[in-house]
Order: structure tokens, then sequence, then C-alpha cells
């Protein structure tokens, strides 16, 4: 069998596993979304009008937050009631509402944003707004080095707030309210959930660059590459060959950047192509993919020289920390990316979750260079989907640095497996103290 074309990757269905957990909270509820999304992300299906799509969208939601129930399995499926604040929490009557309402009001004006958000989005895949969220900034007139979040990464986009003025006055975002089955929101609050969306889409390609300046790669010195790894519908479903163009803004006259998308949930699109075996084109950043295990890639295309050695490896969310299946999954890539001495970052979800990596990789003997906040989170809030009563979380709110084996481990570390560390610290000063390698911190 030819390199290029793998065996299929035995590995966990990390959908399978995400629908397993959601059905122990609400029963039932993966089969709703897999009977209602189809029409909103891959065709018609049968769906004849926006009010229709929107309402299919919306029933994914539809549960009583109290006790759980479907409307199916409710005497009358139309007595489910909506909270008026958050537009977003459903209730099967007064009853449940009024005593779920001690836990929903910790959480309901996040909520209300969540569910902005979500409607809002589709207006990124009807190209409504995709210009002003999907499209790299302006040139950059800070150097890289001197933006250090996104208050610094705004002031820099002059023309901003004439693109979101037209998105709010265009056809596609009054098609929206009026099929949304809700109010439209203030310009105000309109304007404030594109500028989420916007940082949601470029949280990725900066976060690689902060990656880069963390281990003191430069990117002016050579041609780069960077592998994604564990990439999975979340990186590529309607990925776009320029995606990951912010970085162009963020190293004007770099050498070249290869990103490569490697896992086995990779959707096939426009940048499943085969990996460079050459540097990538000086000043463009090149996007190719791999569908399969990362260790299964090292062997078939890095050992034989068809795809380059990384210069830095990158992991969002790869949630080995969640289960065993997903930890037996991931091991020959955590015991790869350790033994070659590769750069790595991961990005994590949470403090828990972070908590927990680190546990992890402290076990695996892995030399944990530092952990802080993500300066370039994700600002767009999402719910736990099954248990919406929850603080919600921020993609890539935290990241962890790795380099080899241990050698001397962050200050503290060696405590994480007695539960004790730096967890009652701000977590960018535990950062800092846990010894980054020059960079932003």
């Amino acid at each position: 069998m030819s390199p290029l074309t793998p065996a299929v990757p035995q590995a966990p269905d990390v959908d399978s596993l995400g629908f397993q957990a959601m059905d122990r909270n609400v029963p039932g509820l993966s089969h709703v979304i897999l009977q209602n999304t189809h029409g909103c992300c891959c065709g018609d299906f049968g769906i004849r009008t926006y009010f229709e799509m929107f309402q299919k969208m919306e029933d994914t939601f539809k549960f009583c937050a109290e006790c759980k129930k479907l409307p199916d399995a409710l005497p009358d499926p139309k007595s489910l009631r909506r909270c008026k604040r958050c537009q977003n929490v459903y209730y099967c009557g007064v009853a449940c509402q009024r005593a779920n309402w001690p836990l929903h009001k910790k959480f309901c004006k996040k909520l209300k944003l969540v569910a902005l958000d979500r409607l809002v989005e589709w207006l990124v895949f009807t190209g409504g707004a995709g210009d002003a969220v999907c499209t790299p900034s302006e040139t950059w007139t800070k150097p890289a080095w001197d933006v250090e979040g996104w208050e610094d990464w705004f002031s820099m986009q002059e023309q901003l707030e004439e693109k979101l003025g037209t998105i709010l006055a265009g056809r596609y975002m009054t098609l929206l309210w009026a099929n949304a089955g809700k109010p439209r929101p203030e310009d105000r609050e309109l304007r404030d959930s594109i500028r989420r969306l916007v940082t949601d889409f470029h949280s990725r390609p900066l976060t690689i660059g902060l990656g880069l300046r963390l281990f003191s790669i430069e990117p002016l010195a050579k041609a780069l590459t960077v592998h994604v790894v564990g990439a999975s519908h979340v990186e590529t479903l309607n990925a776009r060959l320029t995606d990951y163009d912010e970085l162009t803004r963020m190293f004007p006259g770099h050498h070249g950047v290869e990103v490569v998308m490697v896992g086995v949930d990779v959707v096939d699109g426009p940048i499943m192509r085969p990996p460079l075996a050459t540097p990538a084109p000086r000043g463009r950043v090149y996007l190719s993919s791999y569908k399969g295990l990362y260790h299964d890639f090292w062997e078939s295309h890095v050992e034989t020289k068809l795809a380059s050695r990384p210069d830095l490896v990158v992991g969002f969310h790869p949630g080995f920390h969640a289960c065993p299946d997903l930890l037996a999954g991931w091991l020959p890539t955590l015991l790869l990316l350790r033994d070659y001495r590769l750069p790595v970052l991961f990005t994590v979800y949470s403090e828990q979750e972070l908590k927990s990596s680190l546990q992890l990789l402290v076990e695996l003997e892995m030399h944990i260079m530092g952990y802080a906040t993500n300066p370039f989170a994700s600002l767009r809030p999402e719910q736990v989907y099954s248990s919406p009563n929850k603080a919600p979380v921020y993609c890539s709110s935290y990241y962890i640095t790795l380099l080899g084996p241990v050698a001397s481990a962050v200050p503290g570390a060696e405590d994480l497996e007695n539960g004790d560390g730096w967890w009652g610290e701000e977590p960018s000063a535990a950062g800092a103290a846990g010894g980054i390698t020059p960079g932003l911190a």
C-alpha cells in the first residue's frame, strides 16, 4: 500500500464517546441532534425555509434543564418553555423552572451570549459575515512581541467597525432575525457577538504564533513546519486554504510556514492535500492534511521524508485526560513527541482540564516547560451541551508547553499527583513562575 493511502486508523471514535456522555445526562438527546443537524450543515435535506432550518437547530437544545425530559416524553410537547432572559435554557413547566432557578441564575447572563453567538455564527457560513470574521486582518502596525492579547489586536483593525456596520445592515442579518424565532438584539449586542466570533476564528493561528514565540522559533530565519496533531472536524470542517494567513500578518516577511492537520477525524475539503516534502513557499502559509494517527503519519511521511519534520507541534484540546480509551489512542503520539524532543504546545478549555492534563504529562515524564492562560483564547463562550447550567468554557483558555523527557520540571509539578501546586494562584503568574522559555510571558 502506498504511504499516501494509509489504512483506516484504529482509534477511539470521539463523536461516539461524546454522544455516550451526552445521553447519560439527557437520554435520547444524541438521536435528536443527529436527526436535526444534518440539514443545517450538509445540504437542504428537505428543509424548505430559513425558519424551518433555525427551528431544527433550536430543537437540539430543547430539553428540560431540571428533569432532563425531551419534548417527546412530555404529555404536551408544546408545554416546554424557554427562559425569557437567556433565550437558551428550556423547562417542562413552571415547577421545574422555579426549582432550577437558584442554579440557573448563576449562568443566565453568559448563556444569553452563548445563544446569540450560536445564531450569529450562521452568518459566517452564508458569506454575510465571512469577510469580517474569516479573512486575515489588516497589516499589523505593531511587532508580534508587542501584541499581548486581543485588546492590542483589535486596536490594529482600523476597518473593522465599518465592516461590522455593513453586516448589521445586510440582507442576511435581516433574514436571520426574521426566521430565528427570537427577538433581534440591539446593534451593540450584535457587534459584540461578531467580535467574539472574530476571536474564535483567529484564536488558532494566533495561538500557533504564540507557540513560535514561546519557543523562540524565528519565522524570519527559515521556512517552518507546524503539525496540528489530533486535528478534527473542529479545525477542518469548511476549512479554507487561507484560514491561517493571519500568521503572515503576525510575521511579515517570513520564509514560509506549512501547517499540517493530522488526525483521524480530519474532514475532506480543500486542505486535504499531501504535506510538502520541500520548504513552504516564501511569504505564504500553506495548509495540508493527513487523515490518520500521528505516529502512523510520522512513520509513513516524516521518516521517509515525504513530509518535513516539525519545528512546532500544536494540539488544540487533545482531551487525552477525558477517559482511558482516549488516553490509549494518544499514548503512542505522546511518547513520540517526548522521545523525539519536539517542541509542543497543547491547549485546554478549563482549569480543571489543565490540572488533569498536567498530572498525566507528569506521569509520562514529559518535560513541562510552562503553563498559563492563553492571551489569544477565544472570547466566545460555549456551554456544556447537555448540562447547560455550568460555567461556559472558552476554546484554548490555557496552554501547556512541553519539550522532551523530564529534566527539570516546573516548580511544584512534583506535587500535582497529590493535588497541590499552583492552584491557589492566578494561572498566568504560575505559568511565568514555571520557567516558560523566552517569549510573550
